[in-house]
Formats: C-alpha cells, structure tokens, sequence
C-alpha cells in the first residue's frame, strides 16, 4: 500500500488579496438569502480562477446546522464522506461510522425544507440538498463537490461506479458539469480523453457553471489503509470512465477521478498508461502546492487543483478562526501557486469571510 507524504515548505509572502466584487443573491420561497457572493466577470474559465470552501462541510458537529448553512455562506467547496452500506444498499455519510449516517444533511425535496427537519440522512439527501438550494440560487458560484469513498466502492454487492453514477443523476443530475461536457467540442466533437481536453483549456467559463457542481472522487482513508484493498476508487473509477468511452457511452460518467497527493513532476504516473489520460483533478496538501517548483505544471495544463489544509501552511494559522487580513492572505497565496479551491476549516468569524472570494489563479 502506498501512504502519501506531503512536503511542508517556507511561507512566500505575497501582497493583500485582490479583492473582487461582490454580488448578492435573493431568493424566495421562505428560504434564506445567501450572502454576498464575490463572483469574477465571468469571462474567467473555471481552471483560471481560485475559491474557498470548507472540509468535512458535512460534519454534523461543524458550525452548520444544515448543509444549505454551508452553501449560504459562499464556500465553493463542500465536502461529503460516504460509505458503502452493505445492508441497505445505500451510502451513507459520516466521518467514521461505516454503517450509518451522521451528517447536517436533512431530506429536502424542496427549498422551502432546508433548514427543517431531522439530520443524519444518507448521501442521496445530502445530493438532494444541494440540488434544492442550487434551485433558488441559479446564479450562485459553480461548486466542487468532494466526494470521499472512506471504504472505496464493492461492485461485488451492485455498489461500483455505474451505481454510484446513477446515483448521482437520479439526485443532483441537472446540476452536474460531467466529464462528457468537458469531452464535447463547440462543433460537437469529441476529445479522445480529458487530458486532451483540458490541455485544450475546454474548460467553460464560471459564468457558464453558475448554479453547477462539478464532482471528484477521491480514495478514502479506510480504503486506503486497508491491505486487501488493491483496487482503489482513483484508479476503479478511471477504469471505469476509460471502459465508457470506448463503448461510447461516456455520457453516463458524472465524476471526475482525482489524483490524491500532490508531489513534484505529473503525480499520474503511478497509474497504467491506459488510464492516465483521464485524471485532470489533482488533490493534496496545500503546503505541497508552495514554492514547490511544479505549481506551473498544474496551470499550464489547465487541470483543476484542490489544495486541503490551507490553515497548516506555514505559518499555521488558526485552525477554525484566524483574522479576515490572514485568511485572505492565505488565499492569495495558494491562488498565486495555481490552486483552483482551496479547503479550510474556517467556520468561525472572522476567518470565514473570505469563503465568498474568487481570484484570478496564477
């Protein structure tokens, strides 16, 4: 099994965050406003811009009573784990229990029920939720939805990708960017992978993925520390998404697999040729991303950059609290090391005020 190590480096400063203006969103339906959302022109691509969200957005023990509180706030980043449950064929979402929910995700099949009702609802509510609150915020800021698989998939049980997917599309479908759509030429075309497309910067502008999520998948820590687990969700689901298009059926994907663990030089060639060409997310610690000398790489491609852990570059800031100045600092700086969403743990004031910041990356 491989552990991932992740190299600490010195902190570069770098002047005040640029800041971008801001535009509020009102809905109705008895539902609260978001705040004001600093959104770019527009004429950003999604690769060429930096946002904010938070880790583990799901946790039922976080500042969020509900999971549309997390939405409310600006992040562009929301965090879900999910396990396989063997006995209800469902995936649940928690942090640490494999057989049940615990979670601020509550069941709102519309928006006027998202801040109501009992939590700890399994990975389709929490699906569902964002597709509700996305109902009455179709201009909100195109969202990374993180998704962990803690203990991977078991296709043995009807629990493997083309499960999942379905998954996906029966509950937050019309608000998925999925890899087709960055597969797809203006004339109609395809790319032959998403490395060619995202080399091509196909990549749609912010604009154009107001009130859209687009999905990773990264291997879980149960999955990973387990030593009969050889076939981990990155490389089952590239597999899978490779197997798809050449049936011609790639439309059916809805999520990116992601590359877990930055590292200098292209991190992809740990996996077989035939399926390094469908990885264009990469996710790892955000110290890896600072004067690394390979932060070029990421942006030059065009590929999309989750940096976790923003707090602990050094200087560490406050875990859940560090000032407005310090936080916006610390954004700038990962924008600057060419990181697309940068995860933090900053529920608290005043630190969670940069959660609604968009930067030019690079």
């Amino acid at each position: 099994m491989r552990l991932y190590a992740y190299a600490r480096n010195r902190f570069r400063a770098l002047g005040a965050a640029v800041a971008i203006a801001a535009l509020a969103t009102g809905v109705g339906l008895g539902v609260a406003a978001a705040p004001a959302q600093a959104l770019d022109s527009g004429s950003l691509k999604l690769d060429q811009a930096t946002s904010v969200g938070i880790h583990n957005t799901y946790d039922d023990g976080s500042s969020y009573p509900y999971l549309a509180d997390a939405l409310d706030s600006g992040a562009t980043l929301i965090e879900l784990d999910a396990w396989v449950n063997p006995f209800t064929h469902q995936w649940d979402v928690s942090h640490s229990n494999p057989i049940g929910s615990s979670n601020n995700c509550n069941y709102a099949p519309t928006a006027a029920s998202l801040y109501t009702g009992g939590v700890n609802q399994d990975l389709d509510s929490c699906l569902g939720d964002i597709a509700s609150w996305l109902s009455v915020h179709p201009t909100a800021n195109p969202i990374m939805v993180k998704l962990e698989l803690k203990a991977g998939f078991d296709a043995t049980i009807g629990m493997g990708p083309a499960e999942l997917d379905s998954y996906i599309n029966a509950h937050i479908g019309n608000y998925v960017y999925k890899p087709v759509n960055l597969l797809t030429k203006s004339d109609g075309t395809q790319y032959p992978n998403l490395d060619a497309a995202a080399k091509a910067d196909n990549w749609p502008t912010r604009q154009q993925l107001q009130g859209k999520v687009i999905i990773e998948a990264i291997p879980g820590t149960f999955e990973m520390a387990n030593p009969f687990d050889h076939l981990w969700t990155d490389t089952e689901y590239a597999d899978y998404i490779s197997g798809l298009e050449s049936s011609g059926t790639v439309a059916n994907a809805e999520i990116f697999p992601s590359v877990l663990g930055a590292q200098t030089g292209d991190p992809r060639t740990r996996y077989p040729a035939a399926i390094q060409p469908w990885f264009v997310v990469f996710d790892g610690d955000a110290s890896a991303y600072v004067t690394d000398g390979n932060t070029e790489w990421y942006n030059a491609n065009h590929y999309l950059v989750i940096a976790t852990d923003a707090e602990n570059v050094a200087p560490a800031l406050s875990d859940t609290a560090p000032s407005l100045s310090d936080a916006q600092a610390r954004v700038a700086e990962l924008a600057a090391d060419s990181v697309s969403f940068v995860s933090t743990d900053w529920t608290n004031s005043p630190g969670n005020g940069v959660l609604s910041e968009v930067l030019p990356r690079g």
